[in-house]
């Protein structure tokens, strides 16, 4: 009855498909204060070729620079879309379409006006970047260890969503105070034009409240925003190897296997995208508001309202996660950092489903 039970909540679990690797834990050994401890081998070992182990601080630091390097410089790149998509959602009677949107800004602005708030951007999801890929890592290893090895191979994709959702909670705790700014830059004419100008005057007017008032819609929008993209993402590739790709990963080229990381990316986007876009409205409208809070701005947005600008939100988030996704990945080819297997089954969990002998 054990091994049948098991097996049914092994094929039942709706989450049994990751892109990497737990595999072998150490033994539990006993520590100073008599308490059992256990290790994370996934890679732990550092593989001919590996500049670090798996989990190790050389490894977490460099992931977090490469979560940098992604966030900084992706979203930095898509400002004139997202400054359009934001008033959009603000000033939806006077901008009515990405197009429309484009020309009107250009021509009171000029096409310098299409770069403003990039300051506050490239600092902000610098910062969010940082913290979203080097948290994931650590509560990755964090909960496998709660969970142990055969627990954390039944559950695997439930531990990257609430791994994820964990990293990004402190995220968006180091984004909010640049959102606010990028937000008011872009959608207040006049009010300044640069990071210089804007946070003095905020700082003035509500004090430090105007930097985190947008906090909680923040992470309305990129806690569900950043489990859709871990978790999809990694079912995507999987898939793609699966079914797309005609050779097995490990006998893919480190090209070829970036190229599978772009597209799938760009798919976990598109859905990253519709997700949290209600949200994103909410941020968009209750930084330009003073004095507003997320339940009047909903309220006045409506059901339809908070759709404003989902067409441009989804080409910018799709490019952008696929982006992101391929500079991380980069970054732990260039570094030589371990990039596990898809996953096997832990030798006790076959014995216990009476796999083997």
């Amino acid at each position: 009855m054990y091994p049948t039970a098991l097996t049914q909540l092994a094929r039942a679990n709706p989450f049994s498909a990751p892109l990497f690797s737990l595999q072998k834990v150490e033994e539990p050994q006993q520590s100073l204060h008599g308490q059992r401890t256990r290790t994370l081998a996934a890679a732990a070992t550092a593989d001919e070729g590996n500049s670090c182990e798996f989990g190790s601080q050389k490894y977490l630091v460099l992931c977090g620079f490469g979560g940098i390097l992604s966030c900084g410089t992706t979203h930095t790149a898509v400002v004139p879309l997202d400054l359009v998509k934001c008033r959009l959602q603000v000033s939806p009677d006077k901008y009515k379409s990405i197009g429309n949107g484009f020309k009107v800004t250009v021509r009171e602005d000029g096409f310098r006006g299409l770069a403003k708030g990039w300051a506050p951007t490239f600092i902000g999801y610098s910062m969010q970047g940082l913290c979203k890929f080097g948290f994931y890592e650590v509560f990755k290893i964090f909960y496998s260890d709660l969970l142990g090895e055969e627990n954390t191979y039944l559950w695997r994709t439930s531990l990257y969503l609430a791994a994820s959702a964990s990293a990004e909670f402190f995220a968006d705790i180091a984004l909010a105070p640049m959102e606010a700014v990028k937000v008011r830059i872009q959608t207040m004419p006049g009010f300044a034009n640069t990071l210089r100008q804007a946070v003095p005057k905020m700082y003035a007017e509500e004090g430090l409240w105007a930097f985190y008032k947008g906090v909680v819609p923040l992470w309305m929008r990129q806690i569900p925003y950043t489990m859709m993209k871990f978790a999809c993402f990694e079912r995507t590739v999987e898939l793609l190897y699966k079914y797309a790709v005609p050779k097995p990963r490990s006998e893919c080229s480190k090209s070829e296997q970036l190229v599978v990381t772009f597209v799938a990316g760009y798919i976990a986007g598109v859905f990253c995208a519709i997700v949290s876009h209600p949200a994103d409205s909410v941020v968009s409208v209750l930084n330009k508001e003073k004095g507003s809070t997320a339940v009047q701005v909903l309220k006045k947005l409506g059901p339809k309202g908070v759709w404003k600008g989902l067409v441009a939100r989804i080409i910018m988030i799709g490019t952008l996660t696929a982006l992101q996704w391929f500079i991380y990945d980069s970054v732990k080819v260039y570094f030589r950092l371990p990039r596990p297997p898809p996953p096997e089954m832990p030798e006790s969990l076959k014995k216990k489903l009476g796999l083997t002998e």
